[in-house]
């Protein structure tokens, strides 16, 4: 049986400069096109800008914080071969695997605009998750109800 490999990124993985938090650093790597570091931590800091002069009561760090947790998703639902049918089973989803779905689905909805500067997207798009709005909180709400309406087959999650 073949295990995962996880990187050393968990480890080796050191906090950002102005937030001194590794949750940013992971997220400014996942923004990250081409290893062009640099312009992913100008567009991340710039938005983050934004945010504060758009939140003036709300710390910038506590609504990129906010933002995941509202993001992130609790099950979703994954395909299950039983008795030659296919079937969608609702499962919970791992600490590590929400993260990185939550971090996926507000990049993809910034992503998917365009037509302004990233860091104006992104910084929308930060308030909007904090506000439990927006693009990457109805993707979230999608896939939770994908699993709600698959409870049926619940019983095959082993």
């Amino acid at each position: 049986m073949a295990y995962k490999k996880w990187t050393a990124s968990e480890r080796t993985l050191k906090p950002d400069g102005r937030f001194n938090s590794k949750l940013v650093s992971k997220f400014i790597n996942c923004l990250m096109y081409d290893g062009k570091k640099t312009v992913a931590q100008m567009v991340f800091y710039d938005a983050m800008d934004i945010v504060v002069k758009k939140a003036k009561d709300v710390p910038p760090l506590e609504v990129f914080e906010g933002a995941l947790n509202n993001v992130k998703p609790f099950v979703e639902v994954r395909s299950k071969r039983v008795g030659g049918a296919n079937y969608q089973v609702p499962m919970q989803v791992n600490k590590r695997r929400q993260q990185s779905l939550a971090f996926r689905w507000i990049l993809n909805a910034c992503r998917d605009q365009g037509g302004r500067p990233m860091s104006h997207r992104l910084a929308d798009e930060l308030l909007a998750a904090f506000k439990k709005e927006g693009k990457a909180i109805n993707t979230r709400e999608q896939t939770h109800r994908m699993a709600d309406a698959n409870k049926a087959f619940a019983h095959f999650a082993w």
